[in-house]
This record gives structure tokens, sequence and C-alpha cells, in this order.
């Protein structure tokens, strides 16, 4: 089952996130803040990062380049609700998707879904 881990400060939307890729077959773990995602990462191994970009502590973006370092096989995926931040997420890390909020929770599990071939469509 590929693994993904969710790190969003909106405890709302972590949970609707969290919800849509379980229901879509994706094993979740989820935490509030970036400084939370470090220690599961030493311990576990994901096949996804799914972060917000502003988030209080440590941004997205930094998240993003230590879990890397962490873990260099690990994909990335921001989220974010901001048009500047999402051009500096593609200028740090140029491989990683960056999906704009607004976005309907089906968008977010066909991303999911492209970067490891998955076909939900059934799912959702």
């Amino acid at each position: 089952m590929i693994k993904i881990l969710l790190a969003e400060d909106d405890d709302v939307m972590r949970e609707y996130l969290a919800r849509a890729l379980e229901r879509s077959g994706y094993a979740v773990s989820a935490v509030d803040r970036g400084t939370a995602a470090l220690p599961l990462i030493e311990r576990e191994t994901f096949d996804l990062l799914l972060t917000d970009i502003v988030m209080p502590e440590m941004d997205g973006i930094e998240l993003a380049q230590k879990a890397q370092e962490m873990a260099p096989g690990m994909r990335v995926m921001f989220i974010t609700g901001f048009a500047a931040v999402t051009l500096k997420a593609g200028s740090a890390m140029p491989h990683a998707r960056v999906l704009s909020k607004p976005f309907h929770l089906r968008d977010l599990v066909l991303e999911v879904d492209r970067l490891f071939n998955v076909d939900n469509a059934e799912l959702i």
C-alpha cells in the first residue's frame, strides 16, 4: 500500500484530505506542522510527502528539502493557496508537484494517482 505523509496546519483541511486519500486506498499519516513530520520520516518509510507550504514553525518547502535529505526516494507534492508561494516552491523543488487551493478532493486524488500510475476512477 502506498504511504502518504500529510503535513497541513488547518485541522479541517487535514481531516478532509486524509479521509479522501484513505477512501481511495492510500495509507495516510497526518501531522499539523512540518516539525512534527520529521520524526515520522526518521522512523517510517513514506512514498509521498503531501505538504501545505505556509505553516508555522517550518514551512512546507523547508520540510520538503529536509525530507529529501532524509528519504531521497520520497516524492513531494505541495498544496497552497498563494500564487507567489507556488513559484517559490517550483524553483526550490523543481520535481515536486504543486496543487493550488481551492481544489476539489477528486483533483487531489487524481494527482496522487498520476504520481503512482494508479487507476482509482471508480473509488472517487
